[in-house]
C-alpha cells in the first residue's frame, strides 16, 4: 500500500527521484484519496509528522530531466583544409592564453584584468549573488523554528469602595480583587515546515544552481573578453609605435634627398622645384609622425581602462610590433563546445529553463503544510517548566486550488516556450562560435599571403628608390620620379604593418574564438553549493 491507500505506486517512466525512487510522469501524478482524509485524523500527530517527512524524503519531482539537446557541428573546420599554418604552434599555460606571445608588458597588463577591470567584477558580484540564491532555495527544504519568551506584568486598582474587581488567570494560579497585581512569564516555539512532496523546491534548487553556473560562465566570458580586448588593443598601440619608428626613419631619408636637391640647387644642375617640392614631401611626413601620437593616447587610455585604472596612471613605453604571430592549433569541432564560456552559459540556461518547467507542473498538486506549537506560561519563572504550564498542538493541511481559469496550463505552456527560446539560443552561440573560429581562421591565411605578397613589394620599392636616386644624382632622370618611388615606398611599407597588425590581432580573435584556456571543467559542480545541513 502506498502512503495514499493504493495497492501499487505506479511507474514514473524514468522521471528521476530522490533516494533513487522512480518519479511521475509529467503533467499527471498520484492525487489523494477523499477516503483518506478521514483516515487521517485517527492518526497520532507525532505518527502524521513522520509520515509526511518519509513522503517528502522519497517524494517524486514532477516535470522533465534534463537532456542537452543537439547542437550543430561541423566534421571539420573549413579553413584547415589543405592550410598549414606558416609559424609552429606554441604550447600556452591553461588560462594564461596570452603567454604564447612572449611580451612581458603584455603579461603584466593582462594580468590587471582579473584584479582590477570593472566589468569583470560586475560579473564577480553577479556570480556570487547567483550562490546566495542557490543557499537561499535550499533553505526552503527544511522548517522554519521560531522562539517568543515574553513577560507582562498585570494589576488593577486597590480601592476600598471601588466596584471594579479583576481576575486573571496565570498559569495555575488566580488572582482576584481590586488591587492585586503579579507577572506572567512565557516562552513558546513554533515549527511550520512545507514538505517538498511534489520537488517543486528541488527542482528551484535545480534551476538555481544552473544560473550560478551560467553566472561562473559569464564571468569567465566576460574576463575573457576583457582580456582578448586588452591584446588587441595592445597590438593596435605597438603598430603605432612601429609606424612611428616608420615614419621618423622616412623623416630622416627625406633629409637626406632634401640635403642632395638642395646640394643641386646650389651647384646649378637642378631647379628650385626641386627643392620645394622635396621640401614639402618632408613637411607632409612629418606631420603624419606628429598625427600618430593622437591614436597611440587613445589605446593607451583604453588599455588603463581595462586594467581598472584611470589613464592618467598607466604609461606605457613605445617598443616595435612583433614580428611573429604564434597561432593555437583549434584541435577538432567539437571540442569547441567544451571550449567557449558562452557556449557552457547558453547550455546551463537551457537546464535553468528546463527546471522551472518542473515548478510549474508541481502547482497542479496539492500544497501540504505541517505546524507545531509548543508553550509554557506561569509564575514564578523557577516553575515555569512544569507541566501544567504546557500547551502544545500539532497540525496538518492541504490546499489545493480547484479551478483558476487555466492559469496553471498557461505557466506551464510559458516555461516551456521559454525552455524551447533557450535551446535555439544555445545552437545560435554554436553557430556563431564557428563562425568566429572560421573567421579568424581565414583572416590568418589570406592576411598570411598578404604579408609575403607586401614584403616582396617593400623589398622592390626599397631598390627602386635606391636606384631612382642615384640616377638623379647622375642627372638622367627627374626628381618627380624620386618623389614618386618614394611616395610609394612609404605607402607599401605602411601596408606591410597594417597586415601584421591584422595578422596579431586576427591571432587574438582566434585564441578568443576557442575559448583562450577556459574549458567546461572550470564551472562550479553542484557539491560546491551543498548544504551542509543536508544529509
Amino acid at each position: 500500500m502506498d502512503f495514499f491507500g493504493r495497492a501499487d505506486c505506479p511507474p514514473c517512466h524514468g522521471r528521476a527521484c530522490v533516494l533513487g525512487r522512480p518519479a511521475m510522469t509529467q503533467g499527471r501524478g498520484h492525487s489523494p484519496d477523499v477516503s483518506v482524509l478521514s483516515a487521517l485524523a485517527s492518526i497520532a500527530p507525532t505518527a502524521l509528522a513522520a509520515l509526511l517527512l518519509t513522503f517528502a524524503l522519497t517524494g517524486c519531482m514532477v516535470g522533465p530531466d534534463y537532456k542537452r539537446p543537439d547542437a550543430p557541428a561541423p566534421v571539420a573546420f573549413k579553413e584547415l583544409q589543405g592550410w598549414k599554418i606558416s609559424q609552429p604552434a606554441d604550447a600556452v599555460d591553461k588560462g594564461d592564453w596570452w603567454s604564447v606571445y612572449h611580451d612581458p608588458e603584455l603579461d603584466r597588463l593582462e594580468r590587471m584584468v582579473e584584479i582590477s577591470n570593472q566589468t569583470v567584477k560586475v560579473s564577480e558580484a553577479d556570480y556570487r549573488n547567483a550562490v546566495a540564491l542557490v543557499a537561499e532555495a535550499r533553505a526552503s527544504l527544511f522548517p522554519a523554528i521560531g522562539l517568543s519568551p515574553g513577560v507582562s506584568r498585570f494589576g488593577g486598582g486597590g480601592g476600598s469602595g471601588s466596584s471594579v474587581r479583576s481576575s486573571v488567570n496565570s498559569g495555575n494560579s488566580s488572582y482576584s480583587g481590586g488591587g492585586r497585581s503579579g507577572t506572567t512569564y512565557s516562552i513558546s516555539g513554533t515549527v511550520s515546515w512545507v514538505p517538498d512532496v511534489w520537488g517543486s523546491v528541488r527542482r528551484q534548487i535545480e534551476s538555481s544552481v544552473s544560473s550560478a553556473q551560467v553566472s561562473a560562465a559569464d564571468l569567465a566570458n566576460a574576463k575573457l573578453s576583457a582580456q582578448a580586448t586588452l591584446a588587441a588593443d595592445y597590438f593596435d598601440l605597438r603598430a603605432e609605435d612601429s609606424l612611428a619608428q616608420l615614419l621618423t626613419e622616412t623623416v630622416a631619408a627625406y633629409r637626406r634627398a632634401l640635403q642632395i636637391t638642395e646640394n643641386q640647387y646650389r651647384a646649378g644642375t637642378t631647379a628650385s622645384t626641386d627643392y620645394v617640392t622635396a621640401l614639402a614631401l618632408l613637411q607632409s611626413t612629418q606631420a603624419q609622425l606628429i598625427a600618430v601620437g593622437i591614436q597611440r593616447a587613445q589605446y593607451e587610455h583604453a588599455i588603463a581602462v581595462l586594467t581598472g585604472h584611470p589613464p592618467s596612471e598607466v604609461t606605457i613605453a613605445p617598443a616595435p610590433l612583433a614580428a611573429e604571430v604564434p597561432v593555437l592549433p583549434p584541435g577538432l569541432p567539437s571540442e569547441l563546445l567544451e571550449r567557449r564560456p558562452d557556449i557552457a552559459a547558453a547550455e546551463r540556461a537551457m537546464q535553468q529553463e528546463n527546471a522551472l518547467i518542473g515548478v510549474a507542473v508541481a502547482a497542479y498538486y496539492p500544497t501540504i503544510s505541517l505546524s507545531a506549537l509548543g508553550e509554557y506560561a506561569g509564575n514564578p519563572i523557577g516553575q515555569l517548566f512544569n507541566i501544567g504550564n504546557q500547551v502544545w498542538s500539532l497540525g496538518a493541511s492541504a490546499s489545493e486550488t480547484v479551478f483558476n481559469g487555466g492559469e496553471r496550463r498557461a505557466a506551464v505552456q510559458a516555461a516551456r516556450a521559454t525552455y524551447d527560446a533557450s535551446v535555439a539560443t544555445y545552437r545560435q552561440t554554436v553557430l556563431t562560435a564557428f563562425q568566429g573560429v572560421e573567421d579568424a581562421l581565414s583572416d590568418l591565411r589570406i592576411l598570411e599571403l598578404q604579408a609575403q605578397a607586401e614584403a616582396l613589394a617593400v623589398a622592390s620599392t626599397r631598390r627602386a628608390v635606391d636606384a631612382t636616386l642615384n640616377a638623379y644624382k647622375a642627372g638622367t632622370v627627374p626628381y618627380t620620379s624620386v618623389i614618386t618611388e618614394q611616395t610609394s615606398l612609404l605607402s607599401n611599407q605602411q601596408s606591410a604593418l597594417a597586415v601584421q597588425q591584422s595578422r596579431l590581432v586576427a591571432s587574438v580573435a582566434l585564441i578568443e574564438a576557442l575559448g583562450g584556456g577556459w574549458s567546461r571543467g572550470d564551472l562550479p559542480g553542484k557539491i560546491e553549493w551543498a548544504n551542509p545541513l543536508l544529509p
